[in-house]
C-alpha cells in the first residue's frame, strides 16, 4: 500500500478470517498477537511487535458472544499503553446496535453505552458498515467511517439479471434502506407492515405495494432468527410473486435461523462475511467485504476522501 504513514493491522480471535483477506488486499501482513485464556474464562491481550508510533487498526466484529466486545477493549487499551500514534476499531458488525433508544421505561441504549465503552478505552476512530441505526454515529465523539454493504450487494443483484424486479423490505424499519436500492436499480418498492407478538418472534405481515409475477428481493441489515426474512418470503409468494431472494448486511443467524431458511421459500439468502457462519445451509451465500474495508483503510492512510466509496 502506497503510504508513508507507518500502519499494522490486528485481529482479535473471531475476526482473523477477515483481517487476513484485508491483509491480503493491502498487500501487508497481519500484526502478531497472542490472546491469553485463563482457567476461569477470563483473557489477556498482549502486542508481540512493537506498535510505538504507529496508526494500529484493530479488526473485530463484536457478535455475540460478548467476548469479543471485550477483547476489542483490551486491544484498544494495550495498544493505547503500547504508546500506537492513533487506534482505529474496524468493526464490521457493531454488536449491540439494537438498543439504540428507549422504546420502553427502564431499558438500556446499550449502543450508547458500547460507543461510550470504545472512547474509554481509547479509540481515535471507528469503521463500521451497515448500522441498525444510522444515528448510532452520534454516540461517538470520534470520527465515524459509516460503510454500506450495497457496494457487494448492488453488484451482485446486476448480475442476477432478474426481468420485473421488486425491491422490498421485511418491515418498514428497514424502509430507507430499501427505498435507496430501488432508485438506483430503478425498480419499484414494496415495503412489509409487521407487527410482533413478542422480540423475535413475529404475529403478521402485510404488503404494501404489487408484487403479484415480480422477482422480489428483500433487503435488510441482519438476520437473527429469520422469522420475520422467512414469514415475508411466504407472504410474498401467496402474493403471487415468481421468486423471492433476500439480501442482508449481516449473518447473525442464531438457534433455529439456518433450519428456517433452508425450510423457508426463498430462493437464497445472500450475507456479507462480517461474521463468520460455518453451520449447513444450502440456501446462504456470503460476500467478501475485505476488498470495501481494505480500500477503505487505504484512503484512510492517504488522507483521502471514502464517499466515493458509496454505491448508494
Amino acid at each position: 500500500m502506497n503510504t508513508n504513514r507507518p500502519f499494522m493491522v490486528f485481529s482479535g480471535t473471531k475476526s482473523r478470517y477477515l483481517a487476513e483477506q484485508i491483509c491480503d488486499e493491502l498487500g501487508c501482513k497481519l500484526g502478531n498477537m497472542i490472546i491469553t485464556q485463563f482457567a476461569d474464562g477470563e483473557f489477556a491481550v498482549s502486542y508481540e511487535e512493537s506498535v510505538r508510533g504507529k496508526d494500529v487498526f484493530l479488526v473485530q466484529s463484536t457478535f455475540p458472544n460478548s467476548d469479543n466486545l471485550m477483547e476489542l477493549l483490551l486491544m484498544i487499551d494495550a495498544a493505547k499503553r503500547a504508546s500506537a500514534h492513533s487506534i482505529i476499531a474496524v468493526m464490521p458488525y457493531f454488536g449491540w446496535a439494537r438498543q439504540d433508544r428507549k422504546d420502553k421505561p427502564r431499558v438500556s441504549i446499550g449502543a450508547k453505552l458500547v460507543a461510550d465503552l470504545l472512547s474509554v478505552a481509547g479509540v481515535d476512530r471507528i469503521i463500521t458498515m451497515d448500522l441498525h441505526a444510522d444515528q448510532i454515529q452520534g454516540f461517538f465523539d470520534v470520527p465515524v467511517d459509516h460503510l454500506y454493504a450495497s457496494n457487494v450487494f448492488v453488484p451482485y443483484i446486476q448480475s442476477l439479471n432478474l426481468e420485473d424486479l421488486v425491491i422490498a423490505t421485511p418491515d418498514v424499519g428497514g424502509s430507507k434502506r430499501a427505498s435507496s436500492y430501488a432508485k438506483y436499480l430503478h425498480v419499484p418498492l414494496v415495503l412489509c407492515h409487521k407487527t410482533r407478538a413478542k422480540a423475535n418472534q413475529v404475529e403478521s405481515i402485510q404488503i404494501i405495494g404489487d408484487v403479484n409475477g415480480k422477482n422480489v428481493v428483500l433487503v435488510d441489515d441482519m438476520v437473527d432468527t429469520a422469522g420475520t426474512i422467512c414469514k415475508a418470503a411466504d407472504v410474498m409468494f401467496e402474493a403471487g410473486a415468481k421468486s423471492v431472494r433476500a439480501i442482508a448486511s449481516h449473518c447473525v443467524m442464531s438457534g433455529p435461523a439456518p433450519e428456517r431458511v433452508t425450510a423457508s421459500k426463498l430462493e437464497e439468502i445472500v450475507f456479507t462475511n462480517s461474521i463468520p457462519f460455518s453451520k449447513d445451509c444450502p440456501k446462504l451465500k456470503q460476500l467478501s467485504i475485505a476488498p470495501l474495508f481494505a480500500e477503505t483503510i487505504r484512503r484512510v492512510m492517504s488522507n483521502e476522501s471514502i464517499s466515493s466509496q458509496y454505491i448508494i
